[in-house]
């Protein structure tokens, strides 16, 4: 992935960590559920297509930044800590060249082939 993408999606994890700080909860919950949005992959027991649309429906930042805005405007602390860190998730996916996936397989994502150089 392009270096200033990546840099882009630091900036944007940065943002995430500055989020759950001001929310005043203990890191060890950051740490504990952190990869908790990774439990879409599940989809790939059943099929591709299905793996490659749960995936992505845990690892789309429009979703994050709507859970974080529900918290937000209904005064939900829960919520408000979802989208933050489902939104710091994909973006530590993201510098990793992990991105929303295409149906014909894990490794086939919008950032390129996983694991190709």
């Amino acid at each position: 992935m392009n270096r200033l993408l990546k840099l882009e999606e630091i900036g944007l994890f940065i943002l995430g960590l500055v989020a759950f700080h001001w929310t005043g909860v203990s890191w060890w919950w950051f740490a504990g559920l952190i990869l908790l949005p990774d439990i879409g992959m599940l989809g790939y027991l059943v099929n591709e297509k299905i793996g490659a649309r749960t995936y992505n429906l845990f690892h789309h930042r429009a979703i994050a930044i709507m859970i974080f805005g529900l918290g937000f405007f209904l005064n939900s602390h829960l919520f408000e800590i979802a989208g933050i860190i489902l939104f710091s998730h994909i973006a530590m996916d993201r510098i990793f060249g992990y991105g929303l996936k295409y149906e014909k397989g894990f490794k086939f994502t919008h950032l390129g082939e996983i694991g190709k150089k």
